[in-house]
């Protein structure tokens, strides 16, 4: 090549990407997932989740932890196509009937009035895989915790995945390994794992979810030994041997509903609620090591939270003619 082809060619090549778009965009089969997708089709788009999730957290604060729960549940099902929002109809069988989401998943009327309003505002333009994606940052935002640019152009799916939501999604007593192949299964990785595991500084969860971990066959002692003695005895109180499923307790305890990272140093301390949670810190040494680094920084944190949302965010969307946008989250268009 010339020098004057080069030139030429040097040229063109910044013009190219003088159009394409900016920011975080995500190289899917059928197009670019990019922030500023709805700019010109849906411009209110963004203001219209942020009012409504910031009303519904202002109502109940455990909202903006369950609304990032729900991305997370929809993601590692089939990607990130709101699967997980579909009722029951037909040949679906809602992924809402699932182990990790029967009597836990919710947040569903939040989104029903999202995209009622989107609908009003911008008929059949904004999907439901985006009102979720764009939620779970808002979630983040609302409770103290990091902000970053959402990748959009998400579409819909016209099914569920029962099977999918039962096997793909990590359990509280999931070993570490396991967990860990769940993510890499997905394009995720450790520093992703431990990183998104600190979404439990905010939220709650059920007796059921733990209550393994606090009696052993014979009543004597605990089952788990890497849990604090003082932590599992005050547990206890509200986690009998049988009864109270339901009952819920904080994720993180000592400040439930602000977004910060004394998750980690409750795991550093023997008092992290979920088996999967303290496995972080006794499993594996790496997984230790990212803890005890977000355990001394909560900018860090931050900072790796943030990333790993939005690659979590990209994990396989239908994007192009693949798939639809729902007019109704729960239903796929007739």
């Amino acid at each position: 090549m010339t020098s004057a082809q080069y030139i030429s060619f040097f040229i063109v090549l910044i013009s190219l990407l003088a159009f394409a778009p900016t920011g975080f965009s995500g190289k899917t089969s059928g197009g670019y997932l990019y922030p500023q997708f709805y700019d010109h089709s849906c411009p209110q788009a963004q203001e219209i989740v942020k009012y409504i999730v910031s009303k519904a957290v202002y109502k109940e604060t455990r909202m903006a932890a369950s609304l990032i729960r729900l991305h997370f549940h929809d993601c590692f099902v089939k990607g990130c196509d709101a699967s997980i929002l579909l009722d029951s109809s037909g040949s679906i069988v809602s992924e809402k009937r699932s182990n990790p989401n029967l009597n836990s998943a919710r947040g569903f009327e939040v989104l029903d009035e999202i995209k009622s309003a989107l609908e009003k505002e911008c008929p059949h333009t904004v999907s439901c895989a985006d009102i979720l994606t764009l939620a779970a940052r808002d979630s983040s935002v609302l409770t103290g915790g990091p902000s970053w640019e959402v990748p959009l152009g998400r579409r819909d799916s016209m099914g569920a995945s029962l099977s999918g939501s039962n096997n793909n999604i990590p359990a509280p007593n999931n070993t570490f390994q396991t967990i860990l192949t769940k993510f890499k299964l997905k394009g995720l990785d450790i520093v992703d794992l431990v990183a998104l595991s600190g979404s439990h500084t905010i939220g709650n969860s059920r007796c059921t979810s733990f209550r393994q971990r606090l009696y052993n066959q014979t009543g004597n002692g605990l089952a788990d030994s890497t849990l604090h003695p003082s932590y599992a005895a005050e547990l206890r109180t509200g986690c009998p041997r049988s009864g109270g499923d339901q009952n819920l307790f904080f994720l993180d305890f000592v400040s439930p509903t602000k977004f910060d990272n004394c998750y980690f140093k409750n795991l550093l301390a023997s008092k992290g609620l979920l088996s999967s949670d303290q496995i972080l810190v006794t499993q594996n040494e790496v997984s230790m090591e990212l803890v005890k680094k977000y355990a001394e920084n909560n900018e860090l944190f931050f900072e790796q939270f943030a990333k790993s949302m939005v690659k979590m965010g990209n994990i396989s969307p239908l994007t192009g003619s693949r798939g639809e946008i729902r007019k109704n989250c729960r239903i796929v268009n007739s």
